[in-house]
């Protein structure tokens, strides 16, 4: 009886589940494809080398070879996996690799994870914005304390281009991978979801994380949330975000505020794992994106603490003229 009891619990789970998780997948998937087409596009005429021969400066005053910026313009427009492929044709030596590496941890995928973040409350110009200027404080922090000074080498890429029918089935292959992925995953995410609420365990996660969702400043009811942007990144771990947020768990404040840390910190897993395959140490690739994102989150606090005094303020100071009329 007990058995057939749980059964029927999980059974409602995933019908309870399928539903939302389907409709969460089917939004991503109308982002994701026509985004990747388009970045398509881009790569096969040229149009990003064309960005990134302008951003070059940028990196040479960090130290970084011109080339540095191509791979952190692609990063921004499509993902990790592209970023592992570059820098693995480059073989820039470990300490600029790793510099670069943590960068392109923070900005990637503008243009999905930027609807992700908009959609559970966040400004996307203002998200942009934090994500560029945290790769850049990133990167200024590891110059600082990584042993070893930067190579003056001059790094180029030999560029081999496809004909558009290979770049184009290439395309068509990465995609319907992706699709895929977004498919299971989402809807897996939602249904483990379910099941932790339906037999009341959200409180076993969000109970011994609590004094460190404090230390970052981030409320209780961001902790599921976090966790799941932390362990498989923004993309797949939106359909969590959306759905705390749409059952009111989680309110566009504090989801404002987890945003604020994930748009810097999050995917701690298996993205730091693919740069260790080309030799970078696993680390520098965290511990600097975990700071940074806690500096923006208190850093928001902060503007939000002075933005509720300016009302108070100007009331006291009616109140002050007032009382001398």
């Amino acid at each position: 009886m007990k058995i057939s009891n749980i059964t029927r619990r999980l059974n409602r789970c995933i019908k309870t589940a399928l539903p939302k998780g389907l409709k969460t997948a089917w939004w991503l998937i109308k982002i994701t494809v026509p985004v990747s087409f388009g970045v398509m596009l881009l790569d096969y005429f040229g149009l990003l080398y064309l960005i990134a021969g302008y951003t070059s400066p940028v990196f040479n005053h960090l130290g970084l070879p011109g080339v540095s910026a191509v791979v952190f313009i692609t990063s921004i427009f499509t993902n990790v996996y592209s970023v592992v492929a570059i820098l693995a044709m480059l073989d820039l030596p470990v300490r600029e690799g790793t510099i670069l590496a943590a960068m392109c941890l923070v900005s990637h995928g503008f243009l999905i994870e930027s609807a992700v973040m908009k959609r559970t409350g966040s400004s996307v110009v203002r998200m942009v914005i934090l994500r560029l200027t945290g790769s850049f404080i990133v990167a200024w922090l590891l110059n600082l304390l990584m042993p070893g000074t930067m190579s003056t080498e001059t790094i180029t890429i030999a560029a081999t281009q496809p004909d558009f029918i290979s770049a184009l089935l290439h395309w068509f292959t990465s995609i319907t991978s992706t699709v895929i992925k977004i498919l299971i995953l989402v809807n897996l995410l939602l249904i483990f979801q379910q099941i932790l609420e339906e037999f009341g365990m959200i409180g076993a996660i969000n109970k011994p994380l609590s004094p460190l969702m404090k230390v970052f400043g981030l409320p209780g009811s961001t902790t599921l949330s976090w966790v799941v942007a932390n362990l498989i990144g923004l993309a797949y771990g939106s359909a969590i975000m959306i759905d705390q947020s749409e059952k009111g768990r989680m309110s566009r404040e504090d989801a404002d505020l987890l945003n604020h840390h994930v748009a810097v910190s999050h995917s701690q897993l298996e993205d730091p794992l693919l740069f260790v395959t080309l030799g970078y140490t696993l680390h520098w690739l965290i511990w600097p994106r975990i700071l940074v994102g806690m500096l923006a989150v208190w850093l928001r606090k902060g503007e939000l603490k002075v933005k509720s005094l300016k009302p108070a303020c100007r009331q006291t100071g009616k109140k002050t003229k007032d009382s001398f009329a």
